[in-house]
């Protein structure tokens, strides 16, 4: 059911310090920031060859990533992202397995402008996952 690997999401306290990081330090090609106000966060995407790191600032303190920043100061690995290529199927065959879907069940926009869904950490050994359809 899954595909490739999209991206792997690491939550920044301050994004632009981090793109700089990227850029500048690794030598990686990084897109400019843009901010996703339905999901609270403004990204960057580092370019790998093989696939992309998403960083992510929350907009505001009310960002659900805020609270993930509060308990990881410096940052960390927020979520993992994988390829599928129905979402709905994915989600209902996930359901009926047992997984827990985030938010109402209805695959939102994401980054790249495609529908994605989040699953629970708890169902995936601690990792949240995220469902983008390709």
């Amino acid at each position: 059911m899954i595909g490739r690997l999209n991206h792997v999401a690491i939550a920044v306290p301050d994004i632009a310090v981090a793109a700089r990081q990227y850029s500048e330090v690794l030598g990686a090609i990084v897109s400019p920031p843009s901010d996703l106000p339905e999901h609270g966060v403004r990204v960057v995407f580092v370019e790998l060859g093989n696939t992309k790191i998403e960083l992510l600032e929350p907009l505001s303190p009310a960002s659900p990533l805020a609270g993930f920043l509060e308990n990881n100061v410096s940052g960390g690995i927020h979520h993992v992202c994988y390829e599928v290529a129905d979402i709905r199927a994915a989600r209902d065959r996930l359901k009926q397995g047992g997984a827990r879907v985030l938010g109402d069940g209805e695959p939102k926009t994401g980054a790249h402008g495609k529908p994605v869904l989040f699953l629970h950490p708890k169902d995936f050994s601690g990792t949240l996952i995220e469902l983008e359809q390709v």
